[in-house]
């Protein structure tokens, strides 16, 4: 499921990190439920697009015509050589960019929107990234996310944060209990819709997503 999408963390994790995991999360990823989603957060994105966590390359296939260009932050050389594949089929033109979405080097106001799918639990400082984002969108701009992390119910996040330890260990580095729309707009974006909802067969401590959009303001 979606939770096994954690981009950043392949770095420091040896052979595990960065030449198996990479493999498990493009298998585990591109499972059919998670087809709905990323058609959704994709739908509506246009021009320049910057894409954070772009992983083995999920997205592109739901990638609409009105994008122009994608920009992808990826640190893992063994998920962007899955991607490959992927990138030479799409009419998108998908460029890689810096490796690290915490420092991106771009002029402010580059991107007309940005993308993040099941990314934010992994970054080591999501705000710091956020907040990259938001500098590099162009006011007006949108943020487009579909991310887990904190359940909405109180009993199922006793146990995210008992469980997180261990997710943190097993899946490279990723929380299952960070708040993701108060992290959004901690970063200074004004969200502008947001649905919680419990992913499809999959256990709530680990299938509690958010999906929406926030504006640059």
């Amino acid at each position: 499921m979606p939770r096994w999408t954690k981009q950043h963390s392949v770095r420091a994790m040896g052979i595990y990190g960065n030449r198996v995991l990479p493999h498990i999360i493009n298998t585990m990823c591109g499972m059919k439920v998670t087809h709905e989603y990323r058609k959704r957060v994709c739908a509506d994105l246009f021009g320049e697009v910057l894409e954070i966590g772009f992983g083995s390359g999920l997205n592109v296939p739901f990638y609409p015509p009105a994008i122009t260009k994608v920009t992808a932050i990826e640190p893992s050389d063994t998920a962007w050589r899955i991607a490959s594949k992927r990138i030479n089929a799409s009419s998108v033109p998908v460029e890689r960019g810096e490796l690290d979405a915490q420092r991106l080097p771009y002029p402010d106001a580059t991107f007309d929107a940005a993308l993040t799918t099941w990314t934010l639990c992994t970054i080591p400082d999501p705000i710091a990234a956020l907040r990259e984002v938001l500098r590099v969108l162009k006011p007006g701009g949108r943020l487009h996310f579909v991310e887990h992390g904190l359940a909405p119910d109180p009993k199922v996040q006793r146990w995210q944060h008992r469980f997180n330890g261990l997710e943190r260990r097993l899946v490279g580095g990723c929380n299952l209990n960070r708040p993701i729309v108060a992290l959004i707009e901690q970063a200074g974006f004004k969200v502008a819709d947001v649905e919680e909802f419990y992913e499809k067969g999959a256990p709530k401590t680990v299938g509690a997503d958010t999906l929406g959009s926030a504006i640059a303001a």
